[in-house]
């Protein structure tokens, strides 16, 4: 805990005492105590609306109530210096800065960990992406990965166990497609006369897998029997669309614990088990031919099949087995990032856990909502390039990652994302990942100005008195917060908020002061030492979000 922190929980537990001491409730009658911090400066650093939550139980006006706490709080043990009583009872607080200064050893002391909080000692398994492996990773999977990778790490700094997994769609009609689309390219490479599956991917990596098989391979694949020669194309087309995603992730900055295969469920008897154990608890009954689970007991509009008349499994019932076998490995929570057209796939999951025996809050499913990219103030429907769906190697290629790590984070993720491309590759204040990372390049700048000057860090911190200072400390001192928040709330636009401010908090502080002053050396070296905690800062914000920290731009 910071030095921040310490003092913000210092002033609730006052309140507390406050309360107490003016016997306004009883210790198990006091409510949360809740302190913001009041966007106008003129109203403090902090606000409380204790004086209000109290009014019922001590059965007095607010504003009295927030007399007696005035009255009743120990300001030098709380490190107050002024308190305001606004409005119908609003306390504002006005503390005592000097203690912020003792942020920065902290942070330099904890250097790429400062933000982290201690082991929660729960375990969280994220799958996302999940991709059908049969052709290029589109702008909704490109959201999806920059909104788990990022959600991941931010569990992570926030003290969960997390695991990220991808789960591969390979057991479907998808990937039957694959296999007769990839037989008909290599038999049409061999110069044999084969007409592409109506289904069939129509792609150019198709064609060059099969060009690839003949230099492999030359005709020797004709000579096997149908079914051999079915098993390999299958498996080779699976293991290269496979390898193709993995590099484009892997670029993307993104990387899988877990690669979960769906075929080893049929492979293994884990289906049949799963059926087994909601027929044994009676959660599945007989109808028209077709095995049927009891899915409205728990609140989904109406109980589905999970064996159809012909002995098939629908798509619910390999899901229903996966998801059993993620909580048998011990995870706590299971977080599923898909896309919005699986809306209403959420309530019959969530059934089938609750009926498996488990809490249905123990999966969470978070809805990736649609990107639309914008080109020339023109929405783009297609690639220009090559007249499809633009793919993630392409906006790539096109923007480069950080700004897409950073733009695909930056909103709620169950709402539309426009994409602006001119503005992701702008080299100006409008474009927010330029804005950041300038903040970091900037500081960077006056730590090799501050080197050449020969400035150390023995330095004396309480010369670090201005108000635009103790803005830029306060603000460092918020990270471990924002973190929290961000991970309770399942919102990875909360660092991305947190990053442009603590960088728009930098600019405003450079442009009011002189940072560096070969004149004031002493008062220089705090600053000097002050600007190491930025940078660090910064780095762990853009680390978290997937982006990188430029030293020069």
């Amino acid at each position: 805990m910071n030095s921040v922190e310490q003092k913000k929980e210092q002033l609730k537990e006052e309140i507390k005492q406050a309360v107490l001491k003016a016997n306004l409730a009883s210790e198990n009658e006091i409510p949360e105590v809740i302190l913001e911090s009041p966007k106008d400066k003129a109203h403090g650093d902090y606000a409380t609306n204790m004086a209000m939550q109290l009014a019922r139980i001590a059965k007095k006006a607010p504003r009295a109530i927030a007399e007696d706490l005035k009255a009743n709080l120990d300001m030098q043990k709380a490190g107050i210096k002024q308190i305001d009583i606004a409005g119908p009872g609003f306390i504002n607080f006005f503390m005592d800065t000097a203690y912020l200064t003792e942020l920065i050893p902290t942070i330099l002391d904890h250097g790429n960990s400062y933000g982290r909080s201690a082991n929660r000692n729960e375990k969280i398994q994220v799958e996302f992406v999940s991709a059908n492996p049969t052709g290029s990773l589109h702008l909704g999977h490109a959201r999806g990965a920059a909104v788990g990778d990022t959600l991941c790490n931010i569990l992570d700094r926030a003290g969960y166990d997390v695991s990220r997994e991808y789960y591969i769609n390979d057991a479907g009609n998808q990937i039957h497609n694959l296999t007769v689309s990839l037989e008909a390219r290599y038999m049409q490479a061999l110069g044999k006369e084969k007409e592409m599956p109506e289904d069939g991917y129509q792609g150019q990596d198709i064609v060059q897998f099969g060009k690839d098989l003949v230099e492999k391979e030359g005709d020797r694949l004709l000579q096997l029997d149908d079914k051999e020669r079915y098993a390999y194309f299958r498996e080779y087309g699976l293991e290269r669309e496979l390898e193709k995603l993995k590099k484009d992730l892997k670029e993307f900055g993104v990387e899988f614990d877990v690669w979960f295969s769906e075929t080893s469920l049929y492979q293994s008897s884990k289906i049949d088990d799963v059926l087994a154990k909601l027929n044994d608890r009676g959660e599945t009954f007989e109808q028209d031919g077709a095995t049927w689970f009891r899915s409205t007991t728990y609140g989904d509009d109406k109980d589905r099949v999970l064996i159809k008349g012909d002995g098939s499994y629908t798509y619910l019932t390999p899901d229903i087995a996966y998801h059993q076998d993620k909580l048998s490995r011990g995870f706590d929570k299971l977080i599923n990032i898909w896309g919005a057209d699986h809306h209403g796939y959420i309530p019959r999951m969530k059934a089938a856990i609750e009926a498996l025996g488990y809490k249905r809050e123990q999966l969470e499913v978070e809805i990736i909502q649609m990107v639309n990219l914008f080109k020339d103030g023109e929405k783009m429907k297609m690639s220009k390039r090559t007249g499809k769906a633009v793919t993630l190697r392409e906006l790539m290629d096109e923007v480069g990652i950080d700004a897409m790590r950073y733009f695909f984070s930056m909103r709620s993720s169950d709402s539309h994302l426009d994409f602006d491309m001119d503005l992701a590759v702008s080299r100006s204040n409008e474009n927010p990942v330029y804005y950041v990372q300038y903040a970091h390049a900037r500081v960077c700048s006056i730590l090799r100005q501050g080197e050449e000057m020969g400035l150390t860090d023995d330095a004396d911190l309480s010369l670090i008195t201005s108000e635009k200072e103790m803005d830029l400390l306060k603000k460092l001192g918020e990270l471990p917060e924002a973190i929290a928040e961000a991970a309770d709330k399942r919102m990875t636009h909360r660092i991305t908020n947190y990053a442009f401010e603590l960088a728009a908090t930098l600019h405003s502080f450079y442009n009011a002061e002189r940072v560096l002053d070969s004149e004031d050396l002493a008062k220089s070296a705090a600053r000097f030492k002050l600007m190491k905690a930025v940078r660090q800062t910064i780095q762990n914000t853009l680390e978290i979000i997937g982006v990188t920290a430029p030293e020069k731009m």
